[in-house]
């Protein structure tokens, strides 16, 4: 398959054009001012030296030059196909908890930048597996179906705040059942749930939701991010915090029986996430015994530049326009090329 990289170089071939229209004007008017001093056969014997052809020979390979040096410019390919890969991996969909509660600072920066953190450093040791992402408050919406793009994935990720959830509370079931639904069809494949939240549940059917999951073999991990003894949340005012209907500040804290009962019930694994690494350090190893599959995957393999040997024509031509005079050579004067 043929194709230019920059297509759009080639509209460099408009100006070009108008450079021939100008010289052969330019030729005619010249040849029509000899006329009036004489006969041009005359004229020529009166200047054996001056040559006819050899000016119009080096303007043609500089333009013939120039021509080359636009298909350069286009960066013309060739060689594109489609092959399959086979690559081992493992599903994952990450549910992330950005209800208010999240933003307490009892985790640095706060809850939800830590656990931002650590899905980024768990995506950075990814290689051939998917992720999908979901965030969940009151209401559960996919922010990004499952993929292999986690440039994508990341991007997707800096983006997230409390503010994409209107409604409030920690619905997990809801985060569940979306994260079930998610994965690809694909048997065989280790299937992963990671719930990152700080446990504060604020509807029921969690647990249950989570044993439905494990019965698909899916399994479930909960992430708690928080202390037991809590924080106060943050409010929209500087140097302020969340109140109740009595002016009393609001404390959040870790559920942690919570969450260690919806992982059991999934099959997973409870980790508590701090202010050190341990926590995506072993949410890694858990991954990683998850049964690896194979996926295919199809990938364009890249095109072959050509653009090598439109610049080697070109350097050619031009140190060709540079050797060649305008007059003839009087060591040559008996050897006629044209």
């Amino acid at each position: 398959m043929f194709k230019f990289a920059y297509p759009n170089a080639l509209f460099l071939y408009i100006p070009l054009l108008l450079i021939v229209g100008i010289y052969l004007y330019a030729c005619y008017k010249r040849r029509s001012d000899i006329r009036k001093y004489g006969s041009p056969e005359l004229l020529g014997a009166m200047m054996p030296e001056a040559s006819r052809f050899r000016p119009q020979l080096k303007f043609w390979l500089t333009f013939t030059a120039l021509c080359f040096m636009v298909l350069l410019l286009a960066r013309p390919q060739f060689g594109t196909k489609v092959e399959t890969v086979k690559r081992q991996g493992i599903e994952t969909v990450i549910a992330l908890d950005i209800s208010n509660s999240m933003m307490a600072q009892d985790v640095a920066p706060n809850r939800l930048e830590r656990s931002k953190n650590i899905i980024s450093r768990l995506v950075d040791e990814f290689e051939d597996d998917k992720i999908g992402l979901i965030v969940f408050a009151g209401d559960a919406f996919i922010q990004l179906p499952i993929t292999n793009d986690f440039i994508s994935a990341k991007l997707f990720l800096e983006s997230i705040s409390p503010s994409l959830i209107t409604r409030q509370g920690t619905n997990v079931k809801a985060a569940i059942d979306m994260a079930t639904r998610s994965f690809t069809p694909r048997e065989g494949v280790g299937k992963a749930i990671i719930i990152i939240t700080d446990g504060e549940n604020h509807e029921g059917g969690a647990i249950e939701a989570a044993k439905a999951a494990a019965e698909k073999g899916m399994m479930v991990y909960v992430m708690g991010v928080g202390s037991p003894e809590g924080a106060p949340i943050p409010g929209e005012r500087s140097n302020d915090f969340r109140r109740d209907k009595e002016g009393n500040v609001i404390v959040t804290k870790l559920n942690e029986q919570m969450c260690q009962e919806i992982a059991a019930a999934g099959n997973g694994v409870y980790i508590r996430i701090d202010n050190t690494s341990n926590a995506q350090k072993i949410l890694q190893k858990e991954v990683d015994k998850l049964a690896k599959a194979d996926l295919d995957t199809a990938v364009y393999s890249e095109h072959d530049e050509q653009f090598q040997v439109m610049a080697w024509i070109a350097f050619v031509l031009l140190l060709l326009e540079m050797l060649l005079m305008v007059k003839k050579n009087p060591k040559l004067k008996d050897f006629n090329l044209f």
